[in-house]
């Protein structure tokens, strides 16, 4: 009985980023969700917050006739509830909670969190309390609806909580629902992230950390001690990628059960006649702002370089990106003009009317506007560390720059006021993606990339990069459609090198050895297919319903 395996009759999956585009786990999550729903037709049921109420969530398509007997019975229990689909391939089942009504009830929350887990909430801050009842929240959803419609049908039932956002809810369920397998996903640890965030050096010194200790020098104590204790108790905890693994067993003193690969869905990229068109769409708009923004004339075979993904200066390695352009612009190797592009969500305010009013006109312009660098004004654009780096670099995209370095500072949802198309419509007019990061325990952004048919680099301290790096099994190339680049804690001067050198050679390849490069990055991408790493997430269900069991039997 032991060697059998156990397959789930019902999933629940809650995240802050259920019908909510912030990050990677919304990437996660949304291509992931076809491949279950097919599997298991509308027995797979995600949760999330209800921001929207009272207004129109593009991703949420509401059906007032789903489920109506629970949806009256939750209601009814005081749970602020709306039910139907989200809005993605697949169209899963989606319940969105609203939570406000529990923030009075805080303190008693985090003293059975401290009685049950002795999980310290004394010094939580910020997003703590908002994370945490939409948490609690999600948890009374799920018990709810458990309770009412699968008890007597489902035995085996899972709960996949993602991230320190969602752990109190898992806690919740675990202590109240003990039917229900719990599984916790961290996709990067707080206490990493925060080693790693404040310029210390985490991967030589890894084995000598006290978790515990470093967060509360760090100041993120709260976060982690729900973190870890969490990571303790469920059924099956997981991560996403082996360097991921290695923290989690170092600075939380538990071991994973299972790692869980991010894969894609193909169904997000356009195919044949449709995938051309986007592309010449995407790099006319891309290289009309930039002429509008700095009036340099931009030719047809200017090389696009961008990088993107969330607002961490180190960890993301935007720092070394922009350091590589720097030195780029003065290698003698280069071959044609380049547009690079940092691509990541700032304190955005409005944008730039007249950058607006000159993209307007549809006329090219050969003056640049004032700061011609940023395309939409900041809210701080003082202490800016993307824009102070150029200013201390002397980038500021003359005529002659060889290498004109552009900062779109706000998440390119189709609706910026500027660029205006979506990112995955916008990242197909691209011909190098790079993503030198520090810290990243998969890496999206790069999977994105060559699943767009655009060759990437990235580095060895990244989940992606590793999983590359095992294809092949040796260190991946630019000419295997990614370059995987050694990065460690200290040598920054060395991967900027590398990035400027990759460039370089990547404008002088010829267009038919460019191609062959973008075809094996698409070949590669299809090998982190769902279909392909779905599997992962079968293996982490079994365990959880075996431990739920054994749980069970010992109570």
């Amino acid at each position: 009985m032991a060697n059998t395996k156990l397959s789930p009759d019902f999933i629940f999956e809650s995240s802050w980023e259920v019908c909510n585009k912030v990050g990677g786990i919304y990437t996660v999550l949304s291509t992931r969700a076809k491949t279950l729903q097919d599997a298991m037709p509308d027995n797979v049921v995600f949760i999330g917050p209800d921001f929207w109420q009272g207004k129109e969530n593009p991703l949420f398509i509401e059906d007032k006739k789903m489920w109506k007997s629970w949806v009256t019975k939750a209601r009814k229990e005081g749970l602020e509830v709306r039910v139907g689909r989200w809005n993605i391939p697949g169209q899963p089942c989606v319940v969105l909670v609203a939570f406000n009504k529990y923030f009075p009830m805080r303190d008693k929350l985090y003293a059975n969190l401290w009685n049950y887990a002795k999980v310290d909430s004394m010094n939580g801050y910020g997003d703590y309390d908002e994370a945490n009842m939409f948490s609690y929240a999600a948890g009374l959803v799920v018990e709810s609806f458990y309770r009412h419609s699968l008890a007597k049908t489902c035995k085996n039932v899972v709960y996949q909580a993602h991230e320190w956002m969602t752990c109190l809810g898992a806690m919740y369920i675990q202590e109240n629902v003990p039917e229900i397998a719990t599984i916790f996903t961290t996709h990067a640890t707080t206490i990493g992230r925060s080693i790693a965030g404040n310029n210390k050096p985490l991967y030589d010194y890894l084995w000598a950390y006290n978790g515990t200790q470093m967060s509360k020098e760090l100041n993120v104590e709260a976060k982690h001690s729900l973190e870890r204790e969490t990571a303790h108790r469920v059924d099956c905890f997981t991560t996403v990628s082996e360097v991921t693994g290695s923290e989690c067993e170092e600075l939380m003193d538990k071991k994973c059960h299972a790692i869980l690969p991010n894969g894609f869905e193909a169904d997000f990229v356009p195919k044949a006649a449709e995938f051309k068109r986007k592309r010449k769409i995407a790099r006319e708009k891309l290289l009309q702002v930039a002429n509008c923004l700095t009036g340099c004339e931009f030719p047809e075979d200017t090389l696009i370089v961008g990088t993107s993904g969330r607002y961490e200066f180190r960890n993301k390695g935007i720092d070394v990106f922009i350091e590589a352009m720097n030195r780029l612009g003065r290698d003698k190797e280069l071959n044609k003009p380049v547009l690079a592009m940092v691509e990541v969500p700032a304190w955005v305010g409005d944008p730039r009317e007249d950058l607006v009013e000159r993209i307007k006109s549809g006329e090219k312009f050969d003056t640049p506007l004032e700061c011609p660098v940023i395309t939409h004004w900041l809210h701080d654009m003082t202490h800016d560390n993307v824009t102070g780096m150029m200013k201390y670099n002397d980038m500021w995209n003359r005529p002659e720059d060889k290498v004109k370095l552009i900062f779109i500072p706000c998440y390119l949802d189709g609706k910026d006021g500027i660029i205006n198309i979506p990112y995955y419509d916008a990242i197909i007019g691209k011909d190098l993606s790079v993503y030198p990061s520090y810290y990243e325990p998969w890496g999206y952004t790069p999977l994105e990339s060559v699943a767009f048919h655009v060759p990437c680099v990235t580095t060895s301290l990244s989940g992606f990069g590793m999983w590359a790096n095992s294809v092949k099994g040796d260190y991946s190339t630019i000419m295997d459609g990614v370059e995987v680049i050694r990065r460690t804690d200290y040598n920054y001067s060395e991967v900027a090198d590398r990035i400027k050198e990759t460039v370089s050679a990547f404008s002088n390849l010829t267009d038919k050895e460019v191609e062959e490069i973008r075809k094996k990055a698409k070949k590669l991408s299809d090998k982190a297919l769902w279909k392909n790493f779905i599997k992962y997430y079968y293996e982490a269900y079994d365990i959880a319903l075996k431990n739920r069991d054994i749980r069970v039997a010992q109570k």
